[in-house]
């Protein structure tokens, strides 16, 4: 495989995601004592930061390898979605078919950090589901930003946070299948098997566990592969791309399965891993149509972002540096 070459086509390929968005916050200290008040640290403030969060994330990786991306999601009419747009089109992600809604809030995670590790995290969100009216809306912007832009993958993104209801997740998959765009699925239980008939179903196992109600003593090709079987049946699916933490990843296509064992890694934050992962995921199996390629670089890159604190994209350069070394 001359990566070169791949990465220089990821340019061509055009990618929307839709899903649940929403601002990282990061407050860096130190602490130094105990509060007097309660059994609690007091950490002093040196830093201020915010990032982008969630489906955004997953937007961050595809443009940061030089996919065209636009993001379809519902934010609120607050300081949090205009900071949060702002960062989207500060790095190249099309904003234009985000919906601003006065009766949602957008999604903030605080989290308070000291010498690297998380201190606290602070949530504030709105995770009802989509009123109708909001429902149609958002559909109309997918069917006009396929009309204009006639995207190569759609990945939907769910972080249960209301946008991806059983309602959108029917709809878009039809538009999908109607103007030929390939899908990908990144699940969460409330919603898990609502994703009948996609390219590429990405859970990781502890998802798959809930969404299945599985207890597994073990981990093992024959147990994962009854494990696509299930799915297959439910879903009626081509791809299973299951994410097994430190086991590394398990494909499936037909009757082609595989699991992927991990690099080693100085592990620093598993934040936001599997949002590289599926965007990875997609993008190469868009441009190439190899799975067990896409499972393979997928797997590097989930990797390399566990060794950054806090959510982080794939670094391009980086990247393609250790597909040279791995996988040539």
């Amino acid at each position: 495989m001359n990566f070169e070459s791949l990465f220089q086509s990821f340019s061509n390929i055009k990618v929307a995601v839709i899903g649940d968005i929403m601002l990282d916050s990061y407050w860096w200290g130190h602490v130094d004592r105990i509060s007097p008040e309660a059994p609690v640290p007091v950490v002093a403030l040196d830093k201020r930061e915010l990032r982008i969060g969630g489906a955004g994330n997953v937007a961050l990786n595809t443009i940061s390898l030089g996919a065209p991306t636009t993001i379809l999601s519902v934010i609120g009419n607050d300081e949090d979605g205009k900071q949060l747009t702002g960062l989207l089109s500060k790095n190249g992600i099309d904003t234009d078919y985000i919906l601003t809604v006065p009766d949602r809030v957008t999604t903030n995670k605080t989290r308070i950090m000291s010498r690297n590790q998380q201190m606290l995290r602070l949530d504030c969100e709105v995770a009802t589901d989509l009123d109708e009216t909001t429902e149609n809306a958002l559909l109309q912007q997918v069917e006009q930003y396929f009309k204009a832009h006639q995207p190569n993958v759609l990945i939907f993104e769910d972080y249960n946070k209301g946008v991806l209801t059983a309602k959108i997740i029917e709809k878009t998959i039809a538009l999908c299948k109607q103007y030929n765009v390939r899908t990908a699925v990144d699940p969460k239980k409330k919603n898990f098997l609502a994703f009948k008939g996609v390219d590429i179903f990405k859970p990781n196992l502890k998802e798959v566990k809930e969404g299945l109600n599985l207890l597994l003593e073990e981990v093992n090709p024959p147990v994962l592969q009854k494990i696509h079987a299930e799915l297959s049946h439910i879903l009626s699916h081509k791809i299973s791309l299951i994410t097994l933490s430190e086991k590394g990843v398990f494909y499936q296509e037909g009757d082609t399965s595989k699991i992927i064992p991990t690099h080693v890694r100085n592990i620093a934050d598993v934040s936001g891993a599997g949002d590289t992962v599926i965007a990875v995921a997609s993008l190469v199996y868009a441009t190439t149509h190899q799975i067990e390629l896409a499972a393979d670089m997928a797997n590097i890159a989930g990797g390399l972002v566990c060794e950054e604190v806090g959510t982080a994209a794939i670094q391009k350069e980086k990247f393609l540096k250790e597909c040279n070394q791995l996988l040539s």
